[in-house]
């Protein structure tokens, strides 16, 4: 890809400086033209960065020059682009939230940036049919929008796995697109390379931090229409995602949960405060004037219909219990229960409990 002298400048600023965003965008502030970093680094530097770190390396031009053209080369070679805020593909979805990352660093199908986009999150601590009912949410999604996500264990992964057989994904990284966090994750990172989308704001070789969290969610709300938010308790993490997109005029959506079940807290937290109630895509899709095909009906026999109402009249279950209210031995509970399963109607839970999804 070829970059303008303006872009090689940003990205130079970004991928080969250890500086924090708020000392990248004064500097670019008082720079005015983004080429005058390359070539007048070391005057500008000092009039803007009142305590000088040892962090940053003052050099000549010619070793800036080389840096940038060591790390465009590198991308290039891996089939990565950066897209920076002179970048004519750079969303404009983000370019009007506050703080727009300066540049993104982005492996796959860049185009998947031009989608309409739509956010799907959970927390790592997401009851098993929550992650159900996400899979199936993304997947539906994933055929009007681009599902944007990350790449945690619980939610994020359930979105993950919904949206990838479209190839319509964007996974936003809290850490460089070299790196892979959680490391066990690796294998579905470069299956999204593949038919999806990676995209960080950070240095390909740079690490997840504690705060690259905190700023990887405002690219995940900015980036999108509305976000679901699938699992969240009281404090998660998940939450700031959400309040981002309040911030921003988004939509934000969540699914319902029983009371006193610690992984719904955020959620019914945010549907109190005005969240759209959601229990499917359709109602995501009919906030956004889309229309969607109704899912064909499995079909039930007597046993199954019977003990479906009773997944959906008491929530999560025991088994045991589940057969008792139903009249049935607690084998045949068993076998029906798998059949729900196989459906897609019901998911198991740890400690031989059922839920419908």
């Amino acid at each position: 890809m070829d970059y303008s002298e303006e872009e090689r400048a940003i990205i130079w600023l970004c991928g080969c400086t250890a500086l924090e965003y708020r000392e990248r965008v004064a500097l670019l502030r008082a720079a005015k033209d983004p080429r005058s970093l390359l070539a007048d680094f070391e005057k500008i530097f000092p009039s803007v960065i009142k305590t000088f770190s040892s962090r940053v390396y003052m050099n000549e031009r010619a070793q800036r020059e080389r840096e940038a053209d060591r790390l465009l080369k590198s991308l290039d070679d891996r089939g990565r682009i950066a897209i920076t805020l002179m970048t004519a593909e750079y969303p404009k979805e983000l370019k009007a939230i506050p703080d727009p990352p300066l540049v993104l660093f982005a492996e796959g199908n860049a185009e998947l940036l031009k989608m309409r986009k739509f956010c799907i999150v959970g927390s790592r601590m997401t009851p098993p049919w929550a992650e159900k009912q996400c899979k199936t949410v993304s997947a539906e999604l994933s055929q009007k929008f681009a599902v944007v996500t990350g790449l945690a264990e619980g939610g994020d992964r359930a979105a993950v796995e919904g949206a990838l057989p479209s190839g319509n994904l964007i996974t936003v990284l809290p850490c460089g697109l070299d790196e892979c966090y959680p490391a066990a994750h690796a294998d579905i990172k470069n299956k999204i390379a593949n038919t999806g989308l990676l995209i960080s704001e950070y240095a390909p070789k740079e690490k997840t931090k504690k705060y690259s969290f905190y700023a990887r969610n405002r690219i995940l709300a900015g980036l999108s229409e509305g976000v679901l938010v699938v699992s969240a308790g009281i404090k998660s993490g998940t939450l700031i995602t959400a309040n981002r997109a309040l911030d921003y005029g988004r939509d934000v959506f969540a699914f319902p949960y029983n009371l006193g079940v610690a992984q719904g807290e955020g959620c019914n937290e945010l549907i109190k405060k005005g969240a759209f109630l959601t229990s499917g895509a359709g109602d995501i899709f009919g906030n956004f004037g889309i229309a969607c095909e109704e899912r064909p009906q499995a079909e039930l026999d007597g046993e199954e219909s019977r003990l479906l109402a009773i997944l959906k009249e008491c929530g999560e279950e025991h088994l045991a219990v589940i057969a008792d209210r139903a009249g049935m031995q607690i084998f045949e509970a068993a076998a029906t229960l798998s059949a729900l399963e196989l459906k897609g109607l019901a998911v198991k839970s740890g400690g031989n409990r059922y839920s419908a999804t």
